[in-house]
Parts: C-alpha cells; structure tokens; sequence
C-alpha cells in the first residue's frame, strides 16, 4: 500500500461506525478483565514510514532493566501530562523524547479507537504518516532499538495470531504479530488489530 491509498482509507473510514467511538482493549480477548483502578491516560504515535517501495511501521523495543513492559516492542509514547495540549501532543512530545523524530516529519492523520490495558491506561493511539528522510536518537535508558515493519504484513489477517499465557496467575489471551524474530504482542498487537478493523470496517 502506497501513501495516497494509505491515507484515502484511513479518513474514508473515519465515520464507519456512525461516528462513535468504540472501546478497545485487553479485554476484548479477556472479558472477564477488569481495571482494578482509575485508568492513567497515555497516548501512542502509530508512525507510518513513507518509504519509497511501501509503507512501513516504526517499532520501539523497551530496554530490558525497565521496571515496567522490559524488553517489550511498544509503539513510542507514554502518559499524557497535565501540559499537554491533547493527545496528539503528548504523543509527539513522548515519540521526540524516546526516539529524537522530529514532529515536523510528522502528518498526523487521526486517533484510533482508545485502547485499555489490563496494567490500568487507557491509550489514544494517535496515527501519522512520517516523511523521511528523518534521523533518530534514541533515549538509550528506554529504548534498546527501533526498527519497521512492512505495513502490509501488519494488515494481512494471515499474520493476526492468537496466543495465550499464565500471566499474574491468570490464563491470559493475546493477539501477536511475530516478524523476523520479533514477537509484537499484547497492547501493541491489538492496536494493530484495531487499525486492521478500521481500515475494514467501512
């Protein structure tokens, strides 16, 4: 899928519910799921690589002595703080702090369904279309490497696995997305799912 199309779609399939908002999150696999506490609100960029033969998806993996999701690829992004203007800013700020993209390479396209997390955030993925050529820096106490992924692959329902796990005791299920040795999973993987169901829904 090239730009254009990537972009035609994205905003044709914005009132393809009738322009309400749907609720996404762990518990879409887990209904018996239920946040334990007030959910922290974050926000996530969605960056879409206008690469010149197809788009791509940029992943960040989580350095492995973090407290929290070590190890994990996630999407860049984090809290939203109390000076951040909205989501789409918090994502910006959070993808310059973690990785060094600049927003100026940055079209923001529009949010995705918000996503809950067992671990207690709701998460406004927030899309954008980045235009290289672009340098990163990554903030090397979070973040081991970045790295992109085919866009087509991450939207091919053949690569929309379901798996599951003993997680805190419980019998957990999960969408993944393996991709040459990387195992994309949990919160990131069904943000994924929600874009696939976007783009589909229509």
């Amino acid at each position: 899928m090239r730009r254009r199309r990537f972009v035609e779609e994205f905003h044709a399939s914005a009132g393809g519910n009738g322009g309400a908002a749907r609720l996404h999150g762990d518990s879409d696999l887990n209904p018996d799921m239920v946040a334990r506490r007030a959910l922290v609100p974050a926000a996530v960029l969605v960056p879409v690589i206008d690469r010149k033969d197809a788009l791509t998806v940029l992943f960040t993996r989580r350095t492995d002595d973090l407290p929290e999701h070590a190890g994990q690829i996630c999407f860049p992004g984090g809290r939203i703080e109390p000076d951040d203007a909205s989501p789409e800013d918090a994502a910006l700020r959070e993808t310059e702090e973690e990785i060094g993209l600049d927003r100026r390479h940055i079209e923001v396209l529009g949010r995705l369904d918000d996503y809950m997390t067992g671990s207690g955030f709701s998460i406004t993925p927030v899309v954008g279309v980045v235009a290289p050529p672009f340098t990163l820096t990554p903030q090397v106490r979070e973040v081991a490497e970045a790295f992109e992924v085919p866009l087509a692959f991450l939207l091919d329902p053949a690569n929309h696995q379901r798996h599951e796990r003993i997680i805190a005791g419980r019998d957990r299920h999960f969408y993944a997305m393996p991709y040459e040795g990387y195992f994309i999973w949990g919160a990131t993987a069904g943000m994924l799912i929600n874009l696939y169901q976007r783009l589909n829904r229509r």
